[in-house]
């Protein structure tokens, strides 16, 4: 009985470091390095926009400190990446073009600081989600860097929330959101009386068309 049991605890601990194996060789050691390093560049990069078109301090204490913070953690993950000699991961100039897609798109009728805390709020919880899928990563090395670099994005985070709520960003982005929606109910209105008045119409046509008929039995004399 003993040796059964040493049996299957054997292939229970086979089986969970296969499983284990598997979710780590879904994330890619080298994917996570470019992705991670294009959206440090982007947060820094929108800073920067920040320091020189924002009105109000909080925005610009905010901004300095993602400078600041995603300059050191974007030189510590280019010198983990360097040291991999068979890791092939993109240069500058090609990491500054992928960050471009998540740099700052200012919309119609939002003030700067509004659309940078907006900004903020959502290129973090993208970043975080990153980072999480990136705990299962086999690389060491990786690992620690994303353990210790995950609970400042999630700081980040909060600041952010704190910023978009400051500066009224929270509320236009809704009233944006429900403007969007009362424009969409409008529009199908009017498309709804549309048809209904295209179908009020026929229903007429048709009623003058039975008023005209002649009844049976009955002749029309020519005009």
């Amino acid at each position: 009985m003993s040796s059964l049991k040493m049996i299957w605890g054997g292939l229970a601990v086979l089986l969970l470091a296969i499983l284990s194996f598997t979710a780590n060789a879904d994330v890619d050691a080298e994917d996570f390095v470019e992705e991670a390093s294009a959206k440090g560049l982007a947060e820094i990069e929108t800073a920067r926009m920040a320091l020189r078109k924002g009105t109000s301090p909080q925005v610009k204490e905010f901004a300095q400190k993602m400078i600041d913070d995603h300059t050191a953690a974007n030189q510590e993950l280019s010198g983990i990446a360097r040291a991999k000699e068979d890791w092939e991961i993109a240069d500058d100039a090609e990491l500054m073009n992928k960050a471009k897609a998540f740099i700052l798109r200012q919309r119609d009728g939002e003030s700067f600081d509004q659309a940078y805390a907006n900004n903020q709020v959502v290129a973090h919880e993208q970043t975080i989600e990153l980072f999480r899928e990136a705990r299962e990563l086999r690389d060491p090395e990786l690992r620690a860097f994303v353990n210790k670099t995950l609970p400042k994005l999630e700081t980040h985070l909060r600041m952010a929330k704190d910023l978009a709520a400051a500066t009224g960003a929270s509320e236009a982005d809704r009233m944006n959101r429900e403007g969007v929606d009362y424009n969409r109910g409008v529009d199908e209105n009017r498309n709804m009386n549309n048809d209904r008045g295209f179908n009020n119409e026929r229903g007429i046509n048709n009623d003058n068309n039975v008023n005209t008929r002649p009844r049976p039995g009955t002749t029309t004399s020519p005009q």
